[in-house]
């Protein structure tokens, strides 16, 4: 998608945000999964996407910012095919995330929120995940590795680039 192209919902989307919005008392209420169709369907967040998720739901686009920018889970960069979170949190730093983070990072060569020449990973720090009891913890594409180690982020990275799905 370019810059000047406006993102648009297929019909069949729309069709299942309608029966969504039917659930609720308010369109409101169903913004928050119609933030995730919207990321699924365009990759990231930007903002004419968070417009057109505004316009969909009769919300104020100030309305639509406040989720986005609340959640970690919500981009509003695109990021690669696989995204790698840290939590960094106290229980998670205490149990090593830190550390864990500078591995990633000199492992991958790339800093917090970038993505390596190949697309295939982007990296960010994210405060509480709200599982202190399996830290530290790994997400990776929103799904949770309790306790990892430098040796499982090594083999993530190995089984991608070799082409496995995780």
């Amino acid at each position: 998608m370019s810059g000047l192209d406006q993102p648009r919902f297929s019909e069949e989307r729309l069709a299942e945000i309608d029966a969504l919005v039917k659930r609720y008392p308010h369109p409101k209420s169903a913004l928050m999964p119609v933030l995730y169709m919207a990321q699924q369907d365009f990759g990231f967040l930007s903002m004419q996407t968070q417009q057109m998720v505004a316009d969909v739901l009769s919300l104020k686009l100030m309305e639509v910012r406040e989720v986005v920018t609340f959640y970690t889970m919500f981009r509003e960069q695109p990021c690669g095919t696989h995204l790698l979170e840290i939590c960094t949190n106290v229980s998670c730093m205490l149990n090593g995330a830190d550390e864990l983070f500078e591995h990633m990072k000199d492992t991958l060569g790339i800093q917090a929120g970038e993505t390596t020449e190949d697309g295939l990973f982007t990296i960010a720090e994210v405060e509480c995940a709200g599982a202190c009891a399996g830290a530290p913890l790994l997400q990776v594409n929103n799904i949770y590795h309790e306790k990892a180690t430098a040796a499982d982020v090594d083999a993530l990275i190995i089984k991608v680039r070799a082409g496995e799905v995780i």
